[in-house]
């Protein structure tokens, strides 16, 4: 990844203003749907509720998004990353007990094999959505570990096909 400029301004940790904007917009649609569906769900069902409040809110989200994995110019194959918003954000989705290390390791993963500087994993198996959400940004000198509401606090198949857009 280039450098990433910040023309516009920068917001939280040197951010670019557009990002904090898209992410911002992924957390209030996930509030929204976990304020109308509550906790202890399935994972897919969110992922699906969440794909519908972000396109009725204009947001581009691709689900189960693929991307090509190699090692050392072997191709090793495909795994899926939950949701990809504005060709920007990694959003991966949990509706667990906690949140493990584990859990933030592969957002990380799923980061650096998509080439995408943002990951947000939502846990939505939680009383209140705050405590659920992570956000982790890869810059151009490594990665930043910070909770997105630090002051506040194996592929799986969709309804839609791999590549699907909702727009």
């Amino acid at each position: 990844m280039g450098q990433w400029q910040t023309n516009s301004g920068s917001g939280r940790a040197g951010i670019p203003d557009e990002w904090n904007r898209i992410t911002g917009e992924i957390l209030g649609a996930a509030i929204e749907v976990h304020s109308q569906l509550g906790p202890g769900l399935l994972e897919r069902l969110y992922e699906q509720a969440l794909c519908h409040e972000l396109s009725l809110r204009k947001v581009q989200v691709r689900r189960q998004h693929p991307i090509r994995l190699t090692f050392k110019g072997m191709e090793l194959g495909e795994q899926f990353v939950d949701l990809v918003v504005e060709g920007l954000v990694v959003v991966e989705l949990k509706s667990v007990e906690r949140v493990s290390d584990t859990h933030l390791s592969q957002l990380m993963s799923y980061m650096r094999s998509a080439s995408l500087p943002l990951g947000l994993l939502i846990n939505f198996n939680v009383a209140k959505l705050k405590e659920g959400i992570y956000r982790r940004v890869i810059t151009p000198n490594g990665p930043i570990p910070r909770p997105m509401l630090e002051e506040l606090s194996p592929p799986r198949p969709s309804a839609l096909s791999a590549n699907s857009v909702v727009s």
